[in-house]
């Protein structure tokens, strides 16, 4: 069943607010760090996400018109999934350093 267009846009909307709030993490904390910012890095690969997504859409959208190839397609919905899975474990492994960030004694 294909997602309502609107359903995707509200999407890639929510990602890019996500993106945006953790822009300036690094600035919020009052840390100043020589090298790339956390936020920026984070930001980056959310809006990595989205841009493969709507790849992924429009691609699908062209096939269903009959004007785009089957395999970039495959392709674009293989990149969208790829960098999903990328964003979904570094997620996990900041949840994880968090954990272990409170486990530690004071």
């Amino acid at each position: 069943m294909p997602i309502p267009p609107a359903a995707a846009a509200n999407s890639y909307a929510a990602i890019a607010r996500m993106g945006e709030q953790t822009a300036n993490l690094g600035a919020a904390a009052g840390v100043s760090q020589p090298g790339p910012d956390f936020g920026a890095i984070l930001k980056d690969a959310i809006d990595t996400v989205t841009e493969a997504a709507q790849k992924s859409d429009v691609q699908g959208a062209t096939v269903a018109t009959g004007k785009a190839n089957m395999i970039d397609v495959v392709t674009a919905v293989a990149e969208s999934e790829t960098a999903i899975q990328t964003l979904v474990s570094v997620r996990d492994k900041v949840i994880s350093a968090y954990e272990d960030i409170l486990k530690m004694p004071i």
